[in-house]
């Protein structure tokens, strides 16, 4: 689904089944560097039971004009504004890593969009080291490398994917080469900058689940459950031995947890 927005086309899959604004709408924020396909198989699960799904690309991410938007707070605004021009009044949101942050932000700064947060692969701090910000900044490969080689559980390197024929850690890493200069770099370093979160979990009183994989190098589980912890009424559910991509190693359980919640 392709949608004319501030003058600049946006790119969001509807999960196969058309958007229907009139539905109960839940919204999918994709992670630093990626787009809308990490939510492959949630986002059609969802759409083919009656929800009226957006799988985002954020402004220069997948099939979304840019530029790109260079803090968390201005991709929860950004969100808030779209769910407004298409009509939607209020959202469950789904985000991973940079996007569970916008996910937050956005609960905390818009309360009355958001009836459920789902918070994958997230923490209540996101520092980046050095050396990451500093490979993606000079738009080395290394920097890909270094999140693909965190970003995975210790299985992923071994197979078993639940999507017949994909190659876990070829394909996060063909989706990393894909983004256009200095996406990887910008996201990073919102996702650096952010300092808010603590602040704004203690507003939020939405639903809110967070799933997390015990085996997160990006996301410790110390910050998972400190995430958890900060939100009124928040939960977490913990998915032995995945890691930070959780959604597509262990994606069966994500999607179990998610449908329990939203």
């Amino acid at each position: 689904m392709d949608i004319s927005f501030q003058g600049r086309n946006v790119h969001a899959s509807t999960g196969g089944v058309a958007f229907d604004a009139t539905k109960p709408v839940i919204v999918f924020l994709h992670g630093a560097g990626m787009d809308h396909t990490v939510w492959f198989l949630q986002s059609r699960w969802f759409a083919f039971r009656g929800r009226s799904v957006l799988a985002l690309d954020f402004p220069g991410h997948g099939g979304s004009d840019g530029p790109t938007l260079s803090s968390i707070d201005a991709m929860a605004n950004w969100t808030a504004a779209l769910l407004d021009h298409l009509g939607v009044k209020q959202a469950a949101i789904v985000g991973h890593s940079m996007g569970a942050l916008a996910a937050v932000a956005l609960a905390a700064r818009h309360p009355d969009r958001v009836r459920a947060l789902g918070l994958v692969g997230a923490a209540l701090a996101m520092p980046v080291s050095k050396d990451l910000l500093g490979a993606a900044a000079a738009d080395h490969h290394d920097a890909i490398d270094m999140v693909n080689l965190w970003g995975h559980g210790y299985h992923a390197g071994l197979g078993g994917c639940e999507w017949p024929g994909v190659w876990m850690t070829g394909a996060s890493e063909d989706l990393l080469e894909r983004a256009n200069p200095g996406v990887l770099s910008n996201d990073l370093a919102a996702c650096n900058a952010f300092q808010s979160a603590a602040d704004y979990a203690a507003t939020i009183s939405c639903p809110t689940l967070v799933v997390q994989g015990s085996r997160d190098m990006m996301t410790p589980l110390k910050g998972a459950r400190a995430l958890a912890s900060a939100i009124k009424g928040g939960s977490i559910q913990v998915v032995p031995g995945a890691g930070h991509m959780v959604m597509i190693e262990r994606s069966t359980e994500t999607l179990e947890a998610l449908a329990s919640a939203m």
